[in-house]
């Protein structure tokens, strides 16, 4: 009888010797509306994984505006640039889902397609996925310090996440960080549903992963405008907050898993 518990989270081996620069990683980011900045964004990204044999993943979200044709031109520079378009707009959650399906590497790094997360701090989140001596981490999440915000969205924002944090228990003091490196199988195996992007922490310790949080650079916005109120993020979370507790209330974990053999 063999236990194979462990092949629940059979990650990539990474040696602790082995260096950022051998990983392949796949970086989702979504958009909506972000031509003016999209280009300089991604050619960010590239820099930051300079070494580093990776993908970056745009997925248009239903623009209206010129970012598909920004990013089409930005490929003569940036061969590993996959550009995904979405039919019309099916929200953030849907577009990382789309890219996560898309993607090729094992490894996964999200971010906000707006700028405001700093591609200069995925390198770091990337070490510490995968040199963790935990066998069950599946993701590292950025937490934004110094954040760039107005007044009134960070009072939204610091009210919300005590709130979700009080109530589920996952540890996550800024689930709005958009900054996260995680396990692609990890990700794939949570229930989707709209919105699910702001509660991976919670989602995927009712899986029975670890998760790990880093500080981050936050940055203001230079292009185009968020794509969410206050008010409508509030009722919009209310409801999602009942939903990911009914999710975890009817979560049940077989603890160790054996295969017999003949």
């Amino acid at each position: 009888m063999n236990d194979t518990s462990a092949a629940l989270f059979a990650w990539p081996a990474v040696s602790a010797d082995r260096p950022a620069s051998a990983l392949e990683v796949s970086v989702v980011t979504p958009m909506l509306n972000e031509a003016p900045g999209a280009a300089g964004f991604v050619a960010e990204i590239a820099a930051a994984l300079g070494g580093v044999r990776h993908e970056i993943i745009v997925v248009d979200d239903g623009s209206s505006d010129d970012t598909v044709t920004v990013l089409k031109a930005a490929q003569a520079d940036i061969p590993q640039l996959r550009i995904i378009s979405h039919g019309e707009n099916a929200g953030q959650s849907r577009a990382i889902r789309t890219g996560v399906l898309a993607a090729t590497s094992k490894i996964i790094v999200m971010l906000d397609g707006d700028g405001q997360n700093d591609p200069a701090d995925i390198p770091p989140l990337l070490t510490a996925l995968n040199r963790e001596a935990l066998p069950t981490l599946a993701m590292v999440a950025g937490e934004r310090r110094d954040r760039k915000d107005t007044a009134a969205k960070k009072w939204a924002s610091n009210f919300a996440n005590g709130l979700r944090r009080r109530l589920l228990n996952d540890g996550a003091t800024d689930t709005g960080c958009g900054l996260k490196a995680f396990h692609r199988e990890a990700f794939l195996r949570l229930p989707f549903f709209d919105h699910m992007h702001r509660y991976l922490p919670a989602l995927m310790r009712r899986e029975g992963f670890e998760i790990k949080f880093m500080p981050v650079s936050h940055r203001p916005r230079v292009h185009g405008q968020s794509k969410y109120n206050n008010w409508g993020r509030f009722l919009v979370a209310i409801r999602d907050l009942m939903g990911v507790l009914w999710l975890i209330s009817r979560a049940r974990s077989p603890i160790s898993i054996r295969e017999t053999d003949d």
